[in-house]
Formats: structure tokens, C-alpha cells, sequence
């Protein structure tokens, strides 16, 4: 057994092996998968001297603990939360070097859910479809990590970047979400599209890799009955029959059948992935896109990164 790897400790409620994900296999029902909080994802490969797409640990509130079996820089980004390298103080937001046998734990988030722990080197876990990412709604790439799992290291690459300090733009005590309508908005009277834009929503628990579920009032429909399944794209804001809008992330489903009343444009969606349950939710919209033949198939995908 390799000594470039680390042993699970203590795997915490749900930590799982990350990366940029899998693009372009959405016409195979594939979803892009990918650390939710991107720009965290980045942030820690940069402060350990890696690639951007190397795969780091994503942890869920919290937390977890490894101990490596090489000597390791490390970096932990994303929601704050203490950390420690054999139980004595180490700094979040910076790159921390670990010894060989060393136990490393970052701690329960102090504010929002997702952390992340990059290793120099990055984890090398079996890529599947291009990506080592885990999409928890398929079953694709690396099971989430479990006491006893030992994770290879890949090798290090160049050393890490002396810095002061590092951008954090916080947790936002509510998470403001623009949306681009359509192109299912036509669905929904104008009395629900009002509700959209001045309803009183909250993040509810029941949210997940696969979609940020809201609690708060029901979107009225003009239409009844369902849609014959059709392309989902990252960041729909899909409503299902009660009402109440589900906002797709990275593991969300390829394809479906409830109206999708608009799209986030990617930028936003890493503050919603770092949301805690019950955070008040206030969406924006910013006008109608013109919805081609292509964005139709995959609702906002494109056109939300055109108006990103």
C-alpha cells in the first residue's frame, strides 16, 4: 500500500472528493457534479501549488479528520471552521504544513456548510468520465469518504505561494439569488411571478448536492397538468407541484418534467451552496431571456453564462 495517501479518521457527516467535474455529458444524463463552491475549490488548490482542477475534499457542517502518511502542504477554504494538526491550532485560509503521520482535522463550519481541504499533489482518486468528482445522484467517481478509507495522494507539484492572506467573501445572512425567467415562466400567472419576486423564502433542510430546496409561499400556476420531460440545465429554478422553488446544483438530474420559471447564472450559485438551512432566500428578476432551440433542451446552462 502506497505511503502517498491518507487514512479516514473521522469522515463527518458527508465529505466527498471534488473537482471542476465532468462537462459536457448532460446529453448522456450525466450532470457536471463538481465542488458546489467553486471559487473555495480554486482558492485551496492555489494555496497548496496545484492546478485549479486537482481534487480536494469537500466536507458538509461538519467536518472531517485524516492522517497522512506523507508529509503534506495543506489548505482549508470555504465555510470557516477551526483547525488542527494533531490537536494544536493551525490557520484556516492558508496553507498549513503537515508532517507524515499527523492527524488533520477541520472542525464543524462556524458559518455556512461546505469547506474545503486541499493536499498538495491533490487526491488522486480514479477518474470517471474525465473527473474524480463524486455526484452523489448518480453514483459516478469515489464513494463518499468512511472510517478506514485510505484516498492516494498524487505528487507534489511546484511549492505553495507565500501569501498574507486570502479573499473570503463571507456568509451572507441572506442569500440573494438573480433570476433570468423562463422558459417555462409562462406557466405561472402573474400573481406568481409577484410571489417569486417579493415571497418571503427560506432555505430548507431537505437541501443537497442535487438541489437547494425553499420553504415559504407556493408560485401559483396558470397551467395545469405536467411537461413532457425535457433538459435541465445548472442553476433551473425548477418548481414542483408545491410550489415552492428548487434551485438545481451541481448533481442535479439531467432531465424533468416540472416547469422551470427561470435560472440563476452560475456566479451565484456558490453562495448558494454555502446557505444553511432557514436562511431567508430573496430572488431578483432580471427580465426574460430569449430562449434558442438549444437552451431549450438545457434550460440556461448557456444563456445563464451569457448573462452571468
Amino acid at each position: 500500500m502506497t505511503d502517498s495517501a491518507f487514512v479516514v479518521v473521522r469522515p463527518g457527516a458527508l465529505t466527498t472528493v471534488q473537482d471542476l467535474g465532468r462537462v459536457g455529458h448532460a446529453h448522456l444524463g450525466v450532470p457536471r457534479s463538481g465542488a458546489l463552491d467553486q471559487p473555495a475549490h480554486r482558492l485551496a488548490n492555489r494555496l497548496v501549488g496545484n492546478a485549479e482542477h486537482a481534487a480536494t475534499l469537500e466536507t458538509t457542517l461538519t467536518g472531517c479528520a485524516v492522517r497522512l502518511r506523507r508529509p503534506a502542504t495543506v489548505a482549508v477554504t470555504g465555510a470557516p471552521c477551526p483547525v488542527t494538526v494533531d490537536g494544536r491550532p493551525a490557520p484556516w485560509g492558508a496553507a498549513v504544513r503537515v508532517p507524515a503521520g499527523a492527524l488533520l482535522e477541520a472542525g464543524a463550519a462556524t458559518h455556512g456548510v461546505r469547506s474545503y481541504v486541499a493536499f498538495d499533489g491533490g487526491v488522486a482518486a480514479e477518474a470517471v468520465l474525465g473527473s474524480r468528482a463524486t455526484d452523489v445522484l448518480s453514483g459516478l467517481g469515489p464513494a463518499p469518504l468512511a472510517d478506514g478509507a485510505v484516498l492516494r495522494l498524487g505528487p507534489p507539484g511546484g511549492p505553495a505561494p507565500g501569501v498574507d492572506g486570502v479573499p473570503h467573501r463571507g456568509v451572507a445572512r441572506e442569500l440573494v439569488l438573480p433570476v433570468l425567467l423562463g422558459p417555462r415562466d409562462d406557466w405561472f400567472t402573474a400573481a406568481g411571478l409577484r410571489t417569486l419576486a417579493t415571497g418571503d423564502f427560506r432555505v430548507s433542510a431537505a437541501s443537497n448536492r442535487i438541489g437547494l430546496r425553499t420553504e415559504g409561499p407556493s408560485l401559483e400556476r396558470a397551467k395545469d397538468g405536467e411537461l413532457a420531460s425535457e433538459g435541465m440545465g445548472l442553476g433551473a429554478l425548477q418548481v414542483p407541484p408545491d410550489g415552492q422553488p428548487v434551485l438545481f446544483l451541481a448533481d442535479h438530474p439531467t432531465t424533468g418534467g416540472y416547469p422551470v420559471v427561470g435560472v440563476v447564472p452560475e456566479p451565484h450559485l456558490a453562495a448558494a451552496a454555502q446557505a444553511v438551512p432557514g436562511t431567508p432566500v430573496r430572488f431578483t428578476p432580471l427580465g426574460r431571456v430569449s430562449w434558442g432551440p438549444s437552451a431549450r433542451r438545457e434550460p440556461g446552462e448557456a444563456a445563464a453564462r451569457r448573462r452571468g
